[in-house]
């Protein structure tokens, strides 16, 4: 991995922005990462999104929002890798900077999903599953997580209560952030009596959706050499498993997700063990076991025992989700990839405020699209 540095990182609130447009949304989360920089001018901005041409019936984002922050010119093009697209984004970034083709790059996660009929909004995401084999059939991702989440039951003879630990630590995790959706706790009671969606997902196992955006800006180590509180990109990789479900030798494990997770740590030189925190993507409580252990975190079936027992959260064993993940900061699909990006290198930076996890040195990042058929995985480390 040639070394790459991120020393801007900008975010928006997830909530419903009724009053912002989705170019709005990106500027604001640039202007803060610029800001956070101290730069006024990049040489490419590249901006992950999936739903905007279907939901707000503009494409073609990246040019706007060049536009948008005065940097007309530039290179610029808009990445869609369904809800990995934000993970994405930032691996081109880091792609192109890598390379030597670009020296300082402004990376971008933004969607707007609010206001919009949920009809068409529940269109526009199914377009992320295999329109044959599984939209014409009536699935939806909160039905494909309900059949991947009753075989985990059935496989690993486990409990629909054992998946309350990524609920609670979620929710627990966002009370503190200002930026999440969902700053309220969430107890193992609240989990089980919570409303059923799709037998065995309940209102607890799914994460919100939401307006935002965050954004990275990625440079040369060369240009971050004068720069403080610099976190540096030591492994990028991305991989991909087969769009439907069905067709997986065993749909119970993210193939891409392990494929990624061995790159990028191949890339980085390190092991499992020298992680100090996993933002992982939790949409689902059930994708949340399934990163853990198809990444190599804990053996087959396990996962919620590993949660409980060696802990997840802020002062456990391995921090996971530490603003509130997906679950409880919010989703809002083709961004979500690049918070998390944004809220590693905060806590690196040691400025997570109330979020902070003791001096971490090392932090993976790991954005899914669609049922785990694209898989972007980050390691990121604290310059010295």
């Amino acid at each position: 991995m040639c070394n790459v540095s991120i020393i801007g990182v900008g975010q928006t609130p997830v909530a419903k922005h009724e009053n912002q447009s989705i170019q709005s949304l990106a500027r604001n989360a640039c202007r803060a990462a610029l800001s956070d920089a101290d730069v006024d001018h990049v040489d490419a901005i590249y901006v992950g999104n999936m739903l905007s041409s279907e939901v707000t019936g503009q494409s073609h984002l990246g040019p706007l929002i060049a536009s948008e922050l005065s940097n007309d010119g530039v290179e610029c093009l808009t990445v869609n890798a369904a809800c990995g697209s934000g993970g994405a984004v930032v691996r081109q970034a880091v792609m192109a900077v890598a390379s030597g083709t670009h020296e300082v790059v402004l990376a971008v996660g933004v969607e707007k999903m609010t206001g919009i009929a949920r009809e068409t909004l529940t269109r526009a995401l199914a377009a992320a599953a295999d329109y044959e084999r599984e939209v014409t059939n009536d699935a939806s991702f909160i039905t494909l997580n309900a059949l991947l989440m009753q075989r985990y039951l059935y496989e690993y003879n486990a409990m629909r209560m054992d998946f309350s630990v990524f609920a609670e630590v979620a929710h627990q995790n966002a009370v503190f952030n200002p930026n999440a959706r969902l700053r309220s706790e969430c107890s193992k009671e609240q989990y089980l009596t919570s409303p059923m969606v799709a037998d065995p997902i309940g209102l607890y196992d799914a994460s919100p959706i939401g307006d935002g955006a965050a954004a990275v800006v990625i440079c040369s180590d060369e240009f971050a050499k004068k720069r403080d509180h610099v976190v540096n990109v030591i492994g990028s990789a991305s991989a991909t498993d087969t769009l439907s479900v069905q067709q997986r030798k065993d749909p119970l494990w993210l193939q891409a997700a392990e494929d990624s997770t061995r790159a990028a740590m191949d890339q980085a030189g390190v092991y499992h063990d020298d992680i100090d925190l996993l933002e992982l993507h939790d949409a689902f409580t059930i994708i949340a076991a399934l990163s853990l252990e198809s990444s190599g975190f804990t053996a087959r079936g396990t996962a919620p025992q590993f949660a409980r027992e060696r802990g997840i959260d802020r002062n456990g064993g391995l921090p996971v989700g530490t603003f509130g993940g997906l679950k409880a900061r919010g989703h809002p699909v083709g961004a979500s990839g690049a918070y998390q990006v944004v809220e590693a290198a905060l806590q690196l930076r040691g400025q997570a405020g109330p979020n902070q996890v003791r001096n971490p040195s090392i932090a993976m990042t790991q954005s899914i699209g669609g049922s785990g058929a694209t898989v972007v995985t980050h390691i990121l480390q604290r310059s010295t």
